[in-house]
């Protein structure tokens, strides 16, 4: 699977999915559809705990990486974003943390195989999702006790170890390191990642995506995008990207940062431009296509999709407008292309 994907990647721009809450935020859904089936009597309240939906509602999640796919993306990733024992201590689920990822992978494995099925050849990709987690190992989170860490490395590598042979074990073609705003935190997936491969003797290629929260162009732990990109270049990457807080617009000149300076496939999936004061995107699939044509124009990308705010209709746009240009070419030493 990961050569049919490296092939792909190398002569065409591949087309990843939109948002998961944004679409989930649409079905208007109550208390009761995040508990049916598994957490009737669980004492904590769960609404919003989205990545639970792949167990009670999996219905929702099926059709939503249907509509995506049937819009023309190549790769849908798992609704597993938040799907880490860590995560889920918010809610008291610590124990169903790899059942989350188990089931949230498996859904979307067998809506990519139906589409691979009728399109043998467009085949279909699952990318695990692997999100940041809701803690920080760099910093403190207490402003009036700098040394303090609310986790650490072996906390973080051991929750992530339980996600990935979830992911793995329920199909996953890739995994996919997202929302990179700590990168110690990020190291700690990568190491968990090799660590579950030499254990199952089994590799997938591993995309990571960092995030610039703001204007200064650096992460929330303060790594510019050069630092970030030096910071995970040790490990065989299929790919390094931006995705999240930044519209296309204000994420241009990193991606072009990262296209001078690495070897791997650069990806972005922004979001539908920045969040309005009621927390909604205002970006129609028009206006965030014709930002992301500036990327394409410039030859920076070998995958493309969305984040926050995106829909089914955004990727359509991204993905008509990706298959007038051909991919980047990576520089000539990548050490994933190379293997």
């Amino acid at each position: 699977m990961s050569k049919n994907i490296l092939q792909i990647a190398k002569e065409r721009i591949l087309v990843l999915d939109g948002a998961m809450g944004t679409m989930i935020q649409r079905h208007k859904l109550d208390e009761n559809d995040f508990r049916k089936g598994w957490f009737e009597n669980h004492k904590q309240p769960l609404k919003g705990n989205n990545d639970l939906l792949s167990l009670t509602r999996p219905d929702i999640i099926k059709e939503i990486h249907n509509q995506y796919f049937a819009s023309g993306a190549d790769i849908v990733e798992t609704n597993t974003f938040s799907g880490t024992s860590i995560a889920q201590a918010d809610y008291s689920l610590e124990e169903y943390a790899y059942d989350i990822n188990y089931h949230g992978a498996k859904i979307a494995k067998e809506v990519a195989l139906e589409f691979t099925e009728r399109e043998p050849n467009k085949p279909r990709f699952v990318a695990g999702s692997i999100g940041p987690t809701n803690r920080t190992a760099s910093i403190s989170p207490d402003v009036n006790d700098p040394g303090f860490r609310n986790t650490n490395f072996n906390e973080l590598n051991i929750a992530y170890q339980e996600q990935i042979k979830g992911l793995i074990d329920g199909g996953s073609d890739i995994l996919l390191v997202e929302t990179v705003f700590d990168t110690l935190n990020a190291k700690a997936a990568l190491f968990a990642i090799q660590v579950v491969f030499n254990e199952l003797n089994k590799s997938l290629p591993v995309m990571v995506s960092g995030t610039i929260t703001d204007a200064s162009g650096r992460t929330l732990t303060g790594q510019t995008t050069e630092a970030f990109l030096i910071s995970i270049s040790h490990f065989p990457l299929l790919s390094v990207g931006l995705n999240c807080a930044l519209g296309a617009k204000d994420m241009q000149p990193y991606l072009k940062t990262l296209s001078k300076k690495t070897d791997f496939m650069v990806s972005a999936h922004p979001n539908a431009g920045l969040p309005n004061e009621f927390g909604e995107y205002d970006e129609s699939p028009q206006m965030m296509a014709e930002q992301i044509k500036v990327f394409l124009d410039d030859g920076l990308l070998n995958i493309i999709g969305g984040c926050c705010g995106t829909t089914p209709d955004h990727i359509k746009e991204i993905a008509d407008l990706a298959s007038n240009y051909s991919p980047r070419v990576p520089l000539v030493n990548s050490n994933f292309i190379n293997q």
